[in-house]
Parts: structure tokens; sequence; C-alpha cells
């Protein structure tokens, strides 16, 4: 099952040394497959995401990827973006600009979008409780989505934070799962 590590100011901060130490730290304390700069609060998140894939191609990550900011992703030359679900409409845009996309999905609706629209991957949540996301959709949720949805990659996301989750997530045949805090605990 692949890991998906992604990052938020909250936790990894906008102080440009600050993130690099925070950032190398849960890169090298954890097996990370994948992962995402998500930072949506930044006022210039150019800096930062040169910073993040510094750190990232010096850890030989190979999956990089950038939460919603298109354009930045491509002109870094990394994998690819991380779209929002409000952000279905773009992901031919992406794919013309030769990024792999993973794209938000809440619902059946957003899956099969994503799915017509040729995403790469999805990352569905939340799975478990997680602060100001709604109410958690659970395991058996997510076991049934990926048994009807089989010809897409599916990230389980949300209030994964241990190893106990993660152990709940593999009975799934998930692809991978996602997380802010597993990755910082």
């Amino acid at each position: 099952m692949k890991s998906y590590l992604i990052t938020d100011p909250d936790i990894y901060t906008n102080n440009p040394k600050s993130f690099r130490l925070k950032l190398q730290e849960a890169i090298s304390n954890n097996n990370v497959d994948y992962i995402c700069f998500r930072d949506k609060t930044t006022c210039n998140p150019q800096s930062l995401a040169e910073i993040y894939v510094h750190v990232c191609k010096s850890n030989n990550i190979k999956n990089i990827f950038i939460n919603q900011y298109i354009n930045l992703a491509s002109s870094l030359n990394i994998t690819g973006v991380h779209l929002t679900s409000n952000q279905l409409d773009r992901i031919s845009y992406c794919k013309h600009l030769n990024l792999k996309v993973i794209i938000s999905c809440h619902n059946e609706s957003d899956i099969q979008n994503a799915i017509e629209d040729n995403a790469d991957y999805i990352t569905y949540s939340p799975i478990f409780t997680t602060p100001n996301k709604g109410e958690p959709k659970g395991i058996d949720d997510l076991a049934y989505i990926i048994n009807k949805y089989p010809g897409i990659k599916i990230f389980a996301l949300g209030g994964i934070i241990s190893e106990e989750e993660v152990s709940k997530i593999k009975n799934t045949n998930a692809y991978g799962f996602s997380s802010i805090r597993y990755f910082t605990n």
C-alpha cells in the first residue's frame, strides 16, 4: 500500500527554514511514496514550493505533487497536481500540461466525473473523524467504493493518524493512504 504525505502550514509553517527542517524530518522518519505541497495561506507559494521540490528530489521521492497551483506544478516540472473537488473541470487542462492528476472526491458523483475526465488517482475522504471535515465515511464505505471503482487508484484520506487506521485501510485493498498528521506523529 502506498503512502502519501500532504503538508499543511499549521504543522510545517510558512517560514522557509522551519518548513525545510520539518519536511526533511517527516520524510526521514517515514516511508513516503507520494508527497503533496499544500498551503492555501502563503502569499508566496513559489518560494516554499521550490524548497519543497528540492527536499523531495534530494530524498529521491519520485511522485511529487502540488495542491491546486496547476501552473506552478507545471513550471517546477514535477509529477503533477492534486486538485480540489471544485477543480474537476481542470483535469483535462492538467493532462494537456503532462501533469498527473490526483483529485479530492467526497461522493460517487465526484468519483464518476474524475474517472470520465481521466484523473490518475483520487483521494476519498474523510474516512475517519477529522476536524472540520464532516461525517466520516468509514471503512465499510471505503471498501465499497474501492470495489465499485476498480479502474482508478484510490487513496484513503481523513483522520489517519496512526498504524491503527493504516491497518484498517490495508484490509480494504486501497491503493494507498494519505495524511497530514500521520507523518508528523
